[in-house]
């Protein structure tokens, strides 16, 4: 799946500003993540149980 063929969003946290911000858009097998100041630039993407157990250890923090 391509870049543009993802349907990226940001944080609900992220604010107005537009800076600082990361994206994330969810793939059939990945959660991919990409710099919302640069969109051009590559994204990375993890495992969707990685992310969960990412996810869960900043909530916890």
């Amino acid at each position: 799946m391509s870049t543009s063929e993802l349907a990226w969003f940001k944080s609900s946290y992220s604010g107005t500003q537009g800076d600082d911000c990361v994206e994330v858009a969810i793939a059939e097998q990945a959660v991919c993540v990409r710099d919302s100041k640069d969109v051009a630039r590559p994204h990375f993407a993890v495992g969707r149980e990685e992310w969960t157990r990412f996810v869960g250890f900043v909530a916890e923090a």
